[in-house]
């Protein structure tokens, strides 16, 4: 009879856990006349916080860029198995993604994203609501918010990039076009002698169009090595093997220059956090939310947030 009244007690417990009501709150930040709005999820107030930074592009809240059909929803998968290990999590709509901001985009800065990642964190950080707060930063997001990390608990990079921008994107272009690779060299190498480009390359407009150019000249000042080795908070770096954009070297690169931080190599997880079994759904799953997320990245930093 005690033993049915302990597996009762035990099993009743662990739905009561399980089904925890998740609170939702819509959060407006602004940062001057740029707006920010945001959503913050929770179980309980006095647990950890978790502030999400993106990753390059027009990115919203969720993790998705309707203009580019991008609809994976990894920021959203990422929120609600998180908050499931009664961790609180706060994402918003990132400056290129409200079109309230569209009139003052025209001179954005990289820097300009660390402004608005480090007025988030104050709001949080004044009313004093939870126990400490964690930053993640995935991909263009992990140097952002390395910059941002003054006054944080802990900090996460998922899929950051090792090195400065113009040896990312150069290796990435080379990986599947050699030539244009060297091509992309030398309009680096113009931008970074002169500030400017003005004859850019029919095949690389994309990156190099003239509206592109100052906020890479910027970007190129930043090395993320200089960058992670001022944290003295805990840091930890996780990368993913099926990662297309950015390499498992990368984060090694990371971890050497900071080598107080853990560093995590997850299994079968893409640039998208998502868990690829089979190499062809790798790009589908940037288009649909259909893909489930890693549940090991969820576990290793549950576990990284917790201790």
């Amino acid at each position: 009879m005690i033993r049915i009244i302990t597996y009762l007690v035990i099993t009743l417990f662990g739905i009561s856990v399980s089904f925890a009501q998740v609170k939702s709150e819509e959060i407006l930040i602004k940062n001057g006349a740029i707006e920010l709005p945001g959503t913050l999820t929770f179980t309980k107030e006095n647990t950890p916080l978790v502030i999400w930074i993106h990753g390059s592009g027009p990115i919203d809240r969720n993790g998705n860029q309707p203009a580019q059909n991008v609809k994976a929803n990894y920021i959203k998968q990422f929120r609600d198995s998180i908050n499931k290990e009664n961790i609180a999590f706060f994402s918003y709509d990132k400056r290129t993604a409200n079109k309230n901001n569209s009139k003052l985009l025209a001179h954005t800065k990289i820097t300009d994203f660390t402004l608005d990642a480090e007025k988030v964190i104050s709001y949080f950080k004044n009313n004093n609501r939870f126990s400490k707060i964690i930053l993640v930063g995935h991909s263009q997001g992990s140097l952002i918010a390395m910059m941002a990390a003054k006054e944080v608990d802990k900090y996460i990079s998922i899929a950051g990039a090792g090195e400065q921008i113009d040896e990312t994107i150069i290796k990435q272009i080379t990986k599947n076009n050699a030539p244009l690779g060297i091509a992309a060299r030398k309009q680096f190498d113009t931008l970074r002698v002169k500030g400017k480009i003005k004859t850019v390359h029919p095949f690389l407009m994309s990156i190099f169009g003239k509206p592109n150019q100052p906020f890479l000249y910027d970007w190129m000042q930043l090395n993320p090595k200089t960058e992670i080795k001022k944290l003295t908070i805990p840091v930890l770096i996780i990368n993913g093997d099926k990662d297309l954009q950015v390499s498992i070297e990368d984060a090694q690169i990371l971890h050497a220059a900071n080598t107080n931080s853990k560093l995590v190599i997850i299994e079968n997880m893409n640039h998208v956090l998502k868990d690829i079994q089979k190499e062809e759904d790798n790009m589908k799953s940037y288009y649909s939310s259909e893909y489930q997320i890693s549940d090991k990245l969820i576990k290793t930093i549950s576990l990284f947030i917790k201790r």
